[in-house]
């Protein structure tokens, strides 16, 4: 994966929040401690499943008012007064050479895609949103959150969160994913997949929140599908002034997405933590079925290829 030098990065997308962990961890609001989702609650998640020792892991949760709002997160947008990415992040070579100006590429490329796609394929216009990086815990629309919760899309201010030891200490450390530049990518289009979804409406139409078939399952699976829509087309989408982001992909890069998936699929984790496999628990799909999703998304391109809510072959 290699980042155009040319293009121009938008740090605007970034609110970094790095060293400013907020008091209190009590999780997002409306979920019990035991890690479930109370009935009737509408929730998507993030990019993993429950892990025993996580009690929400990548929940989204799913607000029918309080938090702030679109346009409230939209003023916020802006990185913190003390943040030296908008001096060290300006260029596609700093996206080569740091890995948090490559973050910030990914999210510009990501939406940048998705400006023009969705629109083109809906009728639906994309309105952008930011990233918040934390430590430790932050605050949210949906509550205060730990580096526990793992990165999430919370519809209630519509922002994606994000502590970026995730990718080390918890992509390739307990989940064992060979990780790198375009697995760290995947996760950030899976989260944008959530926000396309929540402007779409689909959101809302989730009321089963776990088993194998359920629409938390469906959720996550479109999300991956999402994801590999924007990796289909990552190199064509671009800054302000026309220079593509990224200027290739390789299939090592590919494999490393699909590992990935692989990593975060509920069957994996459950056999991990637990030594044994209950599809019953699922929130968020097997192994296989995320890299299945993934590879549609990538292979075809559509957001009429990604429903996963109108097929029982969930598993291709």
């Amino acid at each position: 994966m290699r980042f155009n030098p040319k293009a121009r990065l938008d740090t605007k997308q970034i609110r970094d929040r790095r060293g400013r962990a907020t008091s209190g961890s009590r999780g997002l609001p409306g979920l019990p401690s035991g890690g479930g989702l109370p009935s009737g609650l509408p929730a998507g998640g993030g990019i993993i499943g429950v892990i025993v020792a996580l009690v929400i892991a990548f929940v989204v949760w799913k607000s029918g008012g309080g938090g702030p709002t679109s346009s409230a997160a939209s003023t916020e947008a802006g990185t913190s007064s003390d943040s030296d990415i908008v001096e060290r992040c300006q260029t596609g070579e700093d996206a080569n050479n740091y890995e948090d100006c490559a973050i910030v590429a990914d999210v510009n490329s990501i939406q940048s895609y998705w400006t023009k796609a969705l629109p083109e394929q809906t009728g639906a216009t994309y309105a952008a949103v930011p990233t918040t990086w934390f430590t430790g815990s932050t605050s949210s629309g949906c509550g205060n959150a730990t580096s526990a919760v793992g990165p999430f899309y919370c519809p209630a201010d519509k922002v994606v969160y994000i502590d970026l030891t995730f990718f080390h200490d918890m992509l390739q450390g307990q989940l064992g994913a060979e990780g790198g530049p375009f697995a760290e990518a995947y996760v950030l289009a899976h989260e944008y997949g959530h926000h396309v979804q929540d402007l779409l409406g689909t959101m809302d139409e989730v009321r089963t929140q776990q088993g194998p078939k359920s629409d938390s399952v469906r959720l996550e699976l479109q999300a991956d599908c999402f994801a590999g829509m924007w990796a289909k087309f990552a190199t064509v989408a671009e800054d302000a002034g026309g220079q593509p982001f990224i200027l290739d992909l390789t299939r090592d890069d590919i494999d490393r997405a699909l590992d990935s998936a692989r990593a975060v699929g509920d069957d994996r984790i459950q056999q991990q933590t637990s030594g044994r496999v209950d599809p019953d628990q699922w929130t968020h799909g097997s192994s296989s079925e995320r890299q299945h999703w993934f590879t549609v998304g990538m292979t075809d391109g559509t957001i009429k290829a990604c429903d996963t809510f109108g097929t029982d072959n969930l598993d291709g």
